[in-house]
């Protein structure tokens, strides 16, 4: 088999990576235009996408901190009933209240790359289900590419309401809601799928035998503590372009339906799966800060030109040019950090700088719902989110280009 260097658990981590990603695809498309559909402003729209990365923020602190010592396969469960329950809320009420509790509690992703605290623990935990410490790697490669090709699909489907109101005659509105119903079906088929992995995926009592105080070491702390505001700086400006701000800005600029929304977006969840694989390559040949740097640095120039295109096509080909190159920073900064710290320190260190990416980007679109209501550009957001990243890849470069994995010195010297 291709990927008989992979455990029963890594393969189950990458179903389950799959389920929930299909589910992110459809609701990051439909979300804020269901909100302003029912009623909501851009204010209180920006304000309740935040409230999703928020819950990224308080879960990925405690997955960080706990999910060692709980159990990991406790923690991924019991993160997969709140993401069902999520939905149910949203298909039940349209209340302001209600629904900030449910992007509170749950995992609905805005974004169009996962942000939740499912990835800091699954992150963690899949260097343990290789066979050869040089897959690392190609398994956050696949990690990524499965589940950027599951969002691609679940994109597909938010042409869904579209095919209601013409088959059947419902309203918008109505339309939307059987996607949240599916959403919630997805949150248990999740749930199940982590009651299947097994104790292999948890660390021994020796590895968490150490008090809370002390799970990171001192040089550890020195490397994830610039990590992490790097990383903030670089998801504080991806804040301002996460997918359902994109969706919206082709629906304002250029009256997008829904169907042409998730073609568009589908593409660029295809075009975004085959470089996770190609980064993976890249990496293996010329390091992976190099490959982080020096692949974002063009697709963030490209999303600067996103905001200023005059015509439809011209937006379309710069924004899926910018997606072919954004995210193969992805698996290759995964990779980085689980290689450059100890086993026992690794969902720390992922909980960590994932808590400075969430913190970070739940700030923006609130800001962004404020910025496109005060500016008359509707290019701003990309402007701001493209020099800030630049920015970002030129410090990580600076900062950490000569602390490499030890597979990486291995390497030269051979």
């Amino acid at each position: 088999m291709l990927i008989d260097w992979l455990s029963k658990d890594g393969k189950l981590v990458l179903a389950a990576r799959v389920t929930r990603t299909f589910a992110y695809g459809f609701l990051s498309i439909v979300l804020a235009i269901y909100l302003k559909l029912i009623g909501f402003n851009d204010i209180v729209i920006g304000l309740v996408l935040a409230s999703t990365l928020v819950n990224s923020v308080i879960f990925t602190l405690i997955a960080s901190f706990y999910a060692d010592r709980l159990g990991r396969r406790n923690m991924l469960v019991i993160y997969a009933a709140l993401m069902s329950i999520s939905g149910a809320i949203f298909l039940a009420t349209e209340d302001y209240l209600a629904l900030i509790a449910a992007a509170l509690i749950g995992t609905i992703n805005v974004t169009g790359s996962e942000t939740g605290a499912f990835l800091s623990i699954e992150q963690a935990l899949l260097p343990q289900t290789v066979s050869n410490v040089r897959k690392r790697n190609t398994i956050f490669a696949l990690y990524n590419m499965a589940g950027t090709f599951a969002m691609s699909v679940g994109i597909l489907l938010s042409a869904l309401p579209a095919i209601l109101q013409h088959q059947f005659g419902l309203s918008q509105i109505e339309s939307i809601k059987p996607l949240f119903m599916l959403y919630s079906i997805l949150g248990i088929i999740v749930m199940i799928i982590y009651f299947m992995l097994s104790k292999k995926i948890e660390l021994t009592s020796d590895q968490i035998a150490k008090p809370l105080t002390q799970v990171l070491s001192p040089e550890t702390k020195k490397i994830v503590g610039k990590l992490s505001g790097l990383f903030s700086l670089d998801s504080f400006a991806g804040g301002f372009v996460i997918q359902s701000i994109v969706a919206f800005w082709f629906f304002t600029k250029f009256g997008l339906d829904l169907t042409t929304l998730s073609y568009i977006f589908s593409i660029a969840g295809v075009l975004t799966a085959f470089s996770f694989l190609a980064a993976a390559r890249i990496a293996d040949k010329i390091g992976l800060v190099n490959t982080m740097v020096f692949t974002h640095i063009p697709s963030n120039i490209l999303l600067i030109l996103v905001g200023f295109a005059p015509t439809l096509p011209l937006a379309i080909a710069f924004y899926l040019g910018r997606m072919a190159l954004s995210q193969m920073d992805v698996p290759t900064r995964q990779s980085y950090i689980v290689s450059v710290v100890k086993e026992e320190e690794r969902t720390a260190s992922t909980g960590i700088t994932n808590i400075s990416r969430n913190i970070s980007q739940a700030v923006s679109p609130s800001l962004t719902g404020y910025i496109l209501q005060a500016l008359p550009v509707l290019s701003a957001p990309f402007v701001f989110g493209g020099i800030l990243k630049i920015a970002y890849d030129l410090a990580l470069y600076l900062n950490f280009k000569n602390i490499k994995p030890a597979e990486e010195e291995t390497g030269k010297r051979d």
